[in-house]
């Protein structure tokens, strides 16, 4: 271990990310009242340029108007190679009430780019006097981003979380695909005749959880995009779990059980980390460092191991 010990992450329920166009205001009363730990209404990709004034106006208002109960209210600016940015945090900032928590950022290719927006977030917030800092989210979608992946998680006090992009990823890398996340078709090994089909999303959401794990953040997966898929979804958001992720987005509102289905630890789960931790203290006790758990050593690491099991489900049931 390290003499630098790893920091912890903040402490949020952050199982489905919900998205919902900033144009399309009739969506917001429902996603307040949903099942979604994180509400992001977007700025960027889901509005059309001819709309951008205005969907920028009803997240202000909705920030004052809708009752969004304990979720984490973030927003979606557009990206900073676009003339957008700079009045999505402006006006936000300005605007705003004080219900907004976060700022998502898309297209994050360098710490520079988060740089930009935390000194104008820190001068607003300064000037206005803002009571509650605003955090910050950023999205990986190029290879630039995930090239340099941790100096941006390492770039700011202010950043909690990093998602994957998987459409603009796969673009900038020149992916052959026009799926967005889940395995795809061409992407296979043979054996013995037989197709496999592996992740190619897989290294991408390595090296972002352990950027993320490295500097206490959250690690999220992005989009699913075929949401009649509900077994894909599935099978996507449990690899993502299984590599540490704690998350995933929601485009549509049928995601959203599913989502906090995989996320949440099952009971079952629980009750066997519950019943590692027993069982490792009867062995300190014992002065042994290790013990046989139902036909399987478990030790000092298992501890570890299970404790993430246990506070996750503690984190989740006391939001």
């Amino acid at each position: 271990m390290s003499f630098r010990q790893q920091p912890e992450p903040i402490s949020r329920p952050n199982r489905c990310q919900l998205f919902g166009p900033g144009s399309r205001t009739s969506l917001f009363s429902k996603m307040a009242v949903s099942a979604a730990d994180v509400i992001n209404l977007d700025l960027e990709d889901s509005v059309a340029p001819s709309d951008k004034d205005q969907a920028r106006k009803n997240v202000i208002a909705a920030t004052h108007d809708v009752e969004w109960g304990n979720k984490t209210l973030s927003v979606r600016i557009n990206s900073l190679d676009t003339p957008y940015w700079y009045r999505d945090v402006v006006d936000l900032l300005e605007q705003a009430s004080n219900r907004l928590d976060q700022i998502m950022i898309p297209k994050v290719g360098c710490a520079a780019d988060i740089y930009a927006v935390d000194a104008l977030v820190t001068a607003i917030e300064a000037a206005k006097n803002r009571p509650k800092p605003i955090s910050l989210e950023v999205i990986i979608e190029s290879a630039a981003g995930i090239s340099h992946v941790e100096e941006i998680a390492s770039s700011s006090q202010r950043l909690v979380a990093i998602s994957l992009g998987a459409a603009d990823f796969a673009a900038s890398m020149g992916m052959q695909t026009t799926g967005i996340g889940g395995t795809q078709e061409n992407y296979y090994m043979l054996s013995g005749g037989q197709k496999y089909w592996s992740d190619p999303w897989h290294w991408a959401q390595v090296a972002i959880v352990a950027a993320c794990r490295s500097n206490g953040l959250l690690p999220v997966d992005g989009p699913f995009g075929d949401f009649s898929d509900e077994e894909g979804f599935r099978a996507q958001a449990r690899r993502s779990a299984t590599l540490g992720m704690v998350g995933k987005w929601a485009i549509h509102p049928k995601q959203i059980g599913l989502s906090n289905e995989i996320f949440t630890p099952s009971k079952e789960a629980v009750d066997e980390a519950r019943e590692i931790l027993a069982a490792m203290e009867q062995a300190k006790t014992n002065g042994e460092g290790a013990t046989v758990f139902k036909g399987r050593l478990v030790d000092i690491a298992s501890i570890k191991q299970a404790e993430v099991i246990v506070q996750q489900f503690e984190m989740i049931n006391s939001a």
